[in-house]
């Protein structure tokens, strides 16, 4: 089920995150998303860095930043991205895509710091939503949750926008 391309057929896939969806609910009673991952992953960045602060900290006093399934779920989502990117001959090693260095020009700082800007605004986002996009459009929109489908409407009117101030001006 592959694309002419090489890539993994969206069907496929789709299909796979709708069955790891439902057996992630089977097995740990809980919804597939990441949001609360990355955090403890910050919790556990801060311990390194401020213990004292962090511990102080109201969310990490509720939420103690250490290894569990979700923050293990990061981890399998990176290796999967990989063997995907391998086995659909789309792993490329470029810092600066063309299309993007075609819109913006080829400098890479400026590529990672929006990429940097771009991902701590999608984090708050996330946490101000009360969960991610696979939290919400994956986990929450199986559920039928009212919250969720609203949220994945904004999630894929502000992409759309977005893609137009990038490419289309």
């Amino acid at each position: 089920m592959q694309l002419e391309s090489g890539a993994w057929s969206p069907y496929l896939v789709g299909t796979l995150i709708g069955l790891l969806s439902m057996a992630t609910f089977y097995f740990s009673n809980k919804p597939l998303s990441v949001s609360t991952a990355y955090a403890r992953l910050a919790g556990m960045v801060g311990t390194l860095f401020s213990k004292g602060h962090t511990e102080n900290l109201k969310y990490y006093q509720d939420t103690r930043p250490k290894i569990e399934w979700g923050v293990m779920l990061v981890f399998g989502m990176l290796l999967g991205a990989f063997i995907s990117a391998v086995t659909g001959g789309e792993f490329s090693s470029t810092w600066v895509p063309a299309l993007w260095e075609q819109r913006f020009g080829p400098d890479v700082i400026l590529r990672l710091g929006v990429a940097f800007l771009g991902g701590a605004i999608s984090a708050y986002g996330a946490r101000l939503a009360g969960g991610c996009t696979s939290g919400h459009g994956i986990s929450g929109a199986l559920q039928l949750s009212v919250g969720s489908w609203v949220a994945l409407v904004c999630f894929f009117v502000g992409a759309v926008a977005t893609s137009h101030l990038l490419y289309r001006l």
